[in-house]
């Protein structure tokens, strides 16, 4: 068995952790004002670090107090900096992988993956180009003695589609955990398989109880890591998810579903801070990027996505569950033809908090709901009951929004009494029905809102 040591094998591109370093600014408190001035615009994320200090800059001086807290993935520079020029190169071929479509190669995928992590220096795992991978649950584990571990996917990965074979962990199909500084870039394509677990939910089936099924590939608790150029398509439930995790850059990644494939959300973000997504294309049965308790400083710039529910956050406080997430910046998206546009969901009961949040420069194409804040969120088949308690929503900032609505409501804060939405700032917002010559309504219920520029609707 001959391991190869390029020249080239460690040799990739960490640009963006030697400087994204941006300051992300807590909005502390929007004053209710009437003013109806206008911000200028920029499209450029490296010379944007932060919108707030576009208007602490201009005519909004002291309109919004600021708390600098500034994060930065520079750290994986230094890492880098340590590694040898060289390192060794495996690929899953050596190890006995066939790549034939039919034979299993989970065990070949399993000992490729024990030499990288145990290797000196930087590892390089391959998978060949124009090959059928088929490959059963496996668990990709650290730590590693690698200082770091790049797994370039050439060709492509397919789940067992026998679920018989998930009975030891039916959350997980393709599992990286508690590795440090960690690539996994394409060309080639991950399959989940999932049309048999689509029969097999009960949101297809509604006779069938409601069981767990695999996420198609899952990082936890990495660190100071990089996902690039994947197509990930049909997973049994979940596409991609980045649970406790630090310092991660997502991008080019290319992620497809039925629209009727149920909860295949593309990408879902859980208790992860400092996450970049960027430059992806994702249309899946569910929310294209769903953020969920524990998600703090998460940017999401050049998304595409539909069909799906749209780009969400949420859902949280769900069976009186505490949730906190902060932080949030999505920024230049088109949502074409999805359910939802950008969405906070929240449960009756539940508590903590989602705040500092924007949404900007967004183009809408036939969105039923393009803005949205649910607090009174109920996804079960039984009336929820109403209850006092709510998750707070606070310190929104819609920017910069314009397109067409599906429905007649095109933009909807439905609030807590108890806990109404608070700091919701709506700048320079044109929704209009699709297809039709009538206005576009608001709907708004138990929030504070200031508007700034010309906002269409606006609630009565």
């Amino acid at each position: 068995m001959a391991f190869r040591t390029p020249y080239y094998c460690c040799y990739f591109s960490f640009s963006f952790f030697f400087f994204l370093s941006f300051a992300r600014s807590s909005l502390q408190e929007i004053v209710p004002s009437s003013i109806h001035s206008v911000v200028d615009d920029t499209n450029d994320f490296q010379a944007y670090p932060s919108y707030f200090s576009l208007l602490q800059d201009g005519k909004f001086k002291g309109l919004i107090k600021q708390r600098p807290e500034t994060f930065s993935l520079e750290r994986f520079g230094e890492v880098l900096d340590k590694i040898p020029g060289s390192c060794k190169t495996v690929n899953v071929d050596d190890f006995g992988a066939k790549g034939d479509g039919s034979s299993d190669d989970t065990r070949a995928f399993r000992k490729a993956w024990k030499f990288a992590c145990s290797s000196k220096g930087g590892a390089f795992l391959e998978v060949t180009a124009e090959k059928n991978y088929l490959v059963k649950p496996v668990k990709f584990s650290g730590p590693c003695k690698a200082d770091l571990i790049t797994v370039q996917i050439y060709g492509n990965i397919e789940a067992s589609d026998d679920r018989s074979d998930y009975g030891k962990d039916r959350r997980h199909w393709l599992l990286f955990n508690d590795v440090q500084n960690l690539i996994v870039q394409g060309g080639g394509t991950i399959n989940g398989n999932g049309n048999i677990w689509w029969k097999n939910s009960c949101k297809i089936n509604k006779t069938l109880p409601c069981e767990d099924a695999p996420t198609a590939i899952t990082f936890y608790n990495c660190e100071n890591l990089i996902v690039k150029n994947l197509k990930i398509k049909d997973a049994q439930q979940i596409q991609m998810q980045f649970e406790k995790c630090v310092n991660v850059e997502a991008y080019g990644l290319r992620i497809t579903a039925p629209e009727t494939s149920p909860n295949t959300d593309g990408i879902h973000v859980t208790n992860t801070q400092n996450i970049h997504i960027s430059n992806s294309v994702i249309g899946t049965g569910d929310d294209c990027i769903s953020m969920v308790n524990g998600s703090q400083n998460v940017l999401a710039t050049d998304i595409v996505c539909g069909p799906g529910h749209g780009i969400s956050i949420g859902s949280l406080g769900s069976k009186n569950s505490k949730a906190y997430v902060s932080g949030i910046i999505v920024n230049r998206a088109k949502l074409i033809g999805t359910t939802n546009g950008v969405r906070i969901k929240t449960w009756q009961g539940g508590s903590g908090s989602a705040i500092n949040i924007i949404f900007e420069n967004i183009e809408m194409n036939n969105v039923t709901n393009p803005i949205i804040i649910n607090q009174k969120y109920c996804d079960q088949s039984k009336p929820c009951k109403k209850q006092g308690k709510a998750v707070q929503v606070k310190n929104v900032m819609y920017k910069s929004i314009s397109g067409t609505s599906s429905s007649d409501v095109a933009i909807k804060f439905d609030c807590s009494q108890s806990y109404p939405c608070q700091g919701i700032v709506l700048q320079d917002v044109d929704l209009k029905l699709e297809g039709g010559d009538e206005v576009a309504k608001a709907f708004c219920n138990n929030v504070k809102l200031t508007y700034i520029g010309d906002v269409s609707p606006q609630c009565n």
